[in-house]
C-alpha cells in the first residue's frame, strides 16, 4: 500500500457519544484536503450517524417485539386458564342451580298431592265403571256387543287419561338436564293448572284463563317454565288463604308483546305486596311465609334471566298482587292456535 501522505478523520455521534469515525488517507501529496472534502466527511459522518441510530432502533424495536411475544404468549396462558376456571366454576354453577330448582319442584309435589291423587283417581274410577259397564253389556242376553264396544272404547280413553298424567308429573319432578324445545306457553300453562286445580278447588279460589290465541312459540326448557308457572300459581293461592272478605279471584293470562316477546300474568286478590319488602322479593331465602324456604321466587327469576325475560312483581289496582313475566319469542315461531279459555272451580260463578 502506498504511504499516506495526509489523513481527515471526522468522528460522528450518537447521543452526544463519539461512536466511530469517518477517515480519509491521501497517498499523493500533490493533492491537499481542503475545506470541501471536510465538509463532505461531516455529511457523511452525519449519515453514519443516522444509520447506526436506525441499525440501533431496529435491534432495539427487535428486543420489544420479541418481549412483546414473549408476554403475549403468557396473557394468553393465564387468560385461557382462567376462562377454564370460569367454564369450570360456570358449569358447577349451574349444576347447583338445577340441583336446587329440582329440590323446589319436589317441595312444592307436597302442595300438589290432593290434586295428583284427583287427577288420577278420576281417570282410574272411569276405567273402573266401564269395564264394570262392558261386563254387563257383554253377559245381557243377547249380549250388547255395540254398546260393549263403545264402552271399552272410554276405558282405552280414561287409560289414556291417567297416562298422561303419569307423564306430566315425571316430566315436571324428574332430574334431568335443561334441553332447549320450541313451547307453546298457554298449552304448557294448561299442564300446570290441570296439576294444580284441584288444590285451588280446595282453596276456594276462583281461577280464570285469559290465553291470548296470537302467542306464538317460544325458544326454552319446557319443564322450567312451567317450574315459574307453577310457583307463581301456588303463591297467588297462599296469598289469599287469609281472604273471607272477598272472591278469591285469580286470573292468568297470556298476551303477546311489542318486540317479539311474550307476556305471562298471575293475578291474585291477595293480602299484596309490601313496599317496603319489594326489593327483597327476589332474594334467596327471603319469604314471608311461616313455613316458607324462599328460593321459589328467586329460581324462578334466574329461569326467567336464563331465557333472555324478566320476572317482576307489581301491586294492584285493588287487593293483591300481579307477578309477570316475559320471554323472546323463538327464532321463525310458529303462532299458537289456543283460543282464549276460562277454567272455574264447581264454586265459581261466570264472571265476565
Amino acid at each position: 500500500m502506498p504511504r499516506a501522505e495526509e489523513g481527515l478523520l471526522v468522528p460522528f455521534y450518537v447521543n452526544g457519544k463519539a461512536v466511530g469515525t469517518i477517515w480519509a488517507v491521501a497517498h499523493d501529496n500533490r493533492r491537499r484536503f481542503d475545506a470541501e472534502d471536510l465538509r463532505l466527511l461531516e455529511r457523511m459522518s452525519r449519515f453514519a450517524s443516522a444509520a447506526y441510530q436506525t441499525v440501533a432502533s431496529i435491534e432495539n424495536l427487535k428486543l420489544q417485539m420479541s418481549a412483546r411475544e414473549k408476554a403475549e404468549t403468557e396473557l394468553r396462558e393465564l387468560t385461557n386458564g382462567l376462562e377454564a376456571q370460569v367454564r369450570a366454576r360456570t358449569e358447577a354453577l349451574a349444576r347447583a342451580q338445577s340441583e336446587l330448582a329440582h329440590v323446589a319442584r319436589v317441595t312444592s309435589l307436597g302442595a300438589l298431592t290432593a290434586s295428583i291423587a284427583h287427577e288420577v283417581n278420576q281417570p282410574l274410577s272411569g276405567i273402573i265403571t266401564n269395564a264394570s259397564t262392558c261386563l254387563r253389556m257383554l253377559a245381557a242376553d243377547p249380549p250388547n256387543v255395540e254398546g260393549a264396544r263403545e264402552t271399552a272404547r272410554r276405558t282405552i280413553r280414561d287409560g289414556n287419561r291417567a297416562s298422561d298424567v303419569i307423564t306430566r308429573l315425571r316430566a315436571l319432578f324428574s332430574k334431568k338436564e335443561a334441553t332447549t324445545e320450541s313451547v307453546d306457553l298457554n298449552e304448557a300453562t294448561r299442564e300446570v293448572i290441570a296439576l294444580s286445580l284441584s288444590e285451588l278447588q280446595r282453596n276456594r279460589v276462583i281461577l280464570r284463563t285469559e290465553l291470548a290465541d296470537d302467542v306464538p312459540l317460544v325458544t326454552g326448557d319446557r319443564v322450567q317454565l312451567q317450574q315459574v308457572v307453577l310457583n307463581l300459581l301456588q303463591n297467588a293461592s297462599d296469598a289469599m288463604r287469609g281472604v273471607d272478605d272477598r272472591p278469591r279471584q285469580l286470573l292468568i293470562r297470556t298476551e303477546r308483546e311489542e318486540g317479539d316477546r311474550v307476556r305471562l300474568s298471575v293475578q291474585d286478590a291477595g293480602v299484596g305486596l309490601d313496599p317496603q319488602a319489594m326489593d327483597r322479593l327476589f332474594e334467596a331465602f327471603y319469604t314471608t311465609k311461616n313455613d316458607g324456604m324462599g328460593i321459589g321466587l328467586s329460581i324462578s327469576r334466574s329461569i326467567i334471566e336464563r331465557h333472555r325475560g324478566y320476572l317482576w312483581a307489581a301491586s294492584n289496582d285493588g287487593p293483591g298482587a300481579t307477578f309477570s313475566f316475559f320471554i323472546p319469542c323463538g327464532p321463525g315461531s310458529v303462532t299458537s292456535a289456543r283460543s282464549l279459555g276460562a277454567i272455574q272451580t264447581p264454586a265459581t260463578k261466570d264472571a265476565e
